[in-house]
């Protein structure tokens, strides 16, 4: 028996306005599914459109057409506030600049991922999070006073507060240094299997890639890179 769809693109189609008038076809997808559970990376140019699939996915920008649909939402049917409400029920996304609070402790950045969700703030939650990070003994510490390695930490365990059903990754590695890049790779993969999370994860370093037995390159199902490609021979 296959395991049912947690994700499904069908036929998702992204441009933007450019300064001199007209739009630049940046997405052309005709199809993208992930598995519940499953844990796939995409790889792909800077600047190929991976952290605008990313947005596209998280309701964070809208498609100009298609279908994008997590679990039973059809995100393209949703109001703005309606996506925020999915965003916070149904997603954990690790952003590369990480985006914690300056004026909150990493206990406090976590509650917080909590509270978007429901509303509620479950403390022991939060500390168990701290502490798989490895970061309980840095609980009381605000952003300015822990490593970049150390807050990448702290933004993965907000990101999994809300126990989501699907956690994007956006170069997660990017800011870390090499020592640490494993420590964090390790660390999502785990939480996420454990937790029977669907992982997407972007990166473009191969070693990391190299870790899953799905890997995808942007440039295979994005239509919109095949035609420009196409446009300079």
């Amino acid at each position: 028996m296959s395991t049912p769809a947690l994700l499904n693109i069908r036929a998702v189609k992204k441009s933007f306005a450019q300064p001199g008038g007209g739009r630049l076809p940046v997405l052309d997808v005709p199809q993208f599914d992930i598995a519940a559970g499953e844990q796939a990376v995409l790889i792909g140019r800077s600047g190929g459109g991976k952290t605008t699939l990313l947005h596209l996915i998280a309701g964070l920008t809208t498609p100009d057409e298609g279908s994008i649909r997590v679990g039973d939402i059809e995100l393209t049917e949703l109001s703005e506030a309606g996506r925020d409400r999915y965003r916070a029920s149904m997603l954990g996304y690790v952003f590369q600049t990480f985006n914690l609070l300056s004026g909150f402790t990493a206990l406090e950045n976590v509650r917080l991922g909590m509270s978007f969700a429901s509303g509620r703030h479950d403390l022991a939650r939060a500390h168990e999070l701290l502490d798989r990070v490895g970061l309980a003994d840095r609980a009381d510490y605000r952003p300015s006073q822990l490593s970049v390695g150390q807050q990448q930490r702290v933004a993965i365990a907000r990101a999994l507060s809300s126990k989501p059903r699907l956690l994007l990754a956006d170069e997660p590695t990017a800011n870390v240094d090499p020592a640490s890049q494993q420590q964090v790779i390790d660390l999502i993969r785990e939480t996420c299997r454990d937790e029977q999370i669907g992982l997407l994860l972007v990166t473009h370093t191969m070693d990391v890639a190299d870790q899953f037995d799905r890997v995808e390159n942007l440039a295979d199902i994005n239509l919109a890179f095949k035609a420009a490609a196409g446009a300079t021979h």
